[in-house]
């Protein structure tokens, strides 16, 4: 064979390989999209098992309830029961650290809402406690300003001891982490508010609901897993009804897979990781089973494993704080859970 037929073979051989590579993308690609067309009829159908009404603060449903706030793709949650309140993580702050130019904040909008909703009557917002799921800017960034904040009377701080070698150098240095924990506990100190950085793991009484935090120790083998593998959990229960905040839980870093049976079955799931790629494993939804799956970011942002894994092995009802204005779920007397929003 002289060297031009075998230039050509090799160049023919080549190219079929290039052409196989270009059609298992398309095959992919197309795959993709129809499985996420299929999840996103399976969603609109669940969420029709769900009526809405909008949310008027009359109580008439109880007061056993779960506020989840509109803070766009971050984490800020209001927790009510009896006239006690309790906020878990304060939702993305107005000078995040890892984007160059201003960034339009949610502080204001979590300040009235908590003022709106926890005020008593002595004027003034009463807070039993704060929960800091982990260091990330969009679960941390408020968090600040709401403990200066006079009108805000915060009887106790849960923050976990900021642990560098949980995350990366670039979390801990390049996006702020440390600083931003620093910033709150000498904002904590400053009020003379008691900070408890270790966890209690224990379930305990919170008004109608028993409260339990998952997650609470940062332990060896979640070392170098990034900031998420601090995320804690935080199991609500009322009667027979079960609620998970799931912070920023993922497969990636482990929490998944370690956490899964304990938390065990639940009606109601706050998506971890605001729905992104490498949360809700198909193992974690079949432990955990919801029927009401609740994301705080857009609908359209969540990734298509996690739509289909919570439509299509859970079927559960998919919402978003963000397309609804935000959203409480109220956990009544007869065992049902009841959603409004503020949408109009």
């Amino acid at each position: 064979m002289n060297k031009r037929a075998a230039g050509k073979k090799i160049s023919d051989k080549g190219k079929l390989i290039k052409d196989i590579v270009r059609g298992l993308t398309y095959f992919v690609m197309i795959s993709v999209f129809l499985l996420d067309i299929y999840s996103l009829i399976l969603c609109n159908k669940y969420e029709k098992e769900y009526s809405f009404s909008v949310e008027t603060f009359d109580y008439k449903n109880g007061d056993d309830r779960i506020h989840f706030l509109n803070t766009a793709n971050s984490d800020c949650m209001l927790i009510e029961s009896n006239g006690h309140f309790a906020l878990v993580d304060s939702g993305e702050g107005n000078s995040d650290p890892r984007r160059k130019i201003e960034y339009r904040g949610f502080c204001d909008d979590v300040i009235n809402y908590i003022k709106k909703v926890a005020t008593g009557q002595d004027g003034k917002a009463h807070l039993d406690f704060i929960l800091g799921t982990h260091c990330h800017y969009d679960h941390y960034g408020n968090f600040e300003d709401i403990i200066k904040n006079d009108d805000i009377v915060i009887k106790k701080a849960y923050f976990k001891e900021y642990d560098p070698n949980v995350g990366t150098d670039l979390e801990s240095n390049g996006w702020g982490n440390i600083q931003t924990y620093n910033r709150i506990i000498d904002a904590l100190k400053e009020k003379g508010i008691p900070v408890t950085a270790n966890l209690p793991d224990k379930e305990f009484l919170f008004g109608d609901f028993s409260v339990r935090f998952i997650n609470t120790v940062n332990s060896e083998e979640l070392m170098g897993k990034g900031e998420n593998a601090s995320s804690v959990g935080v199991l609500l229960k009322k009667g027979e009804r079960t609620a998970f905040l799931a912070a920023d839980f993922t497969a990636k870093s482990g929490l998944e897979k370690k956490y899964g049976d304990e938390i065990g079955h639940v009606d109601l799931l706050k998506i971890g990781h605001h729905g992104y790629f490498g949360s809700s494993s198909r193992s974690f939804i079949n432990k955990l089973t919801p029927k009401i799956a609740i994301v705080t970011n857009y609908l359209g942002k969540i990734y298509p494993n996690v739509k289909w894994n919570l439509t299509v092995e859970a079927k559960a009802s998919i919402y978003s704080c963000v397309n609804r204005d935000g959203i409480v779920a109220t956990f009544t007397d007869g065992n049902e859970i009841i959603l409004t929003d503020h949408s109009m």
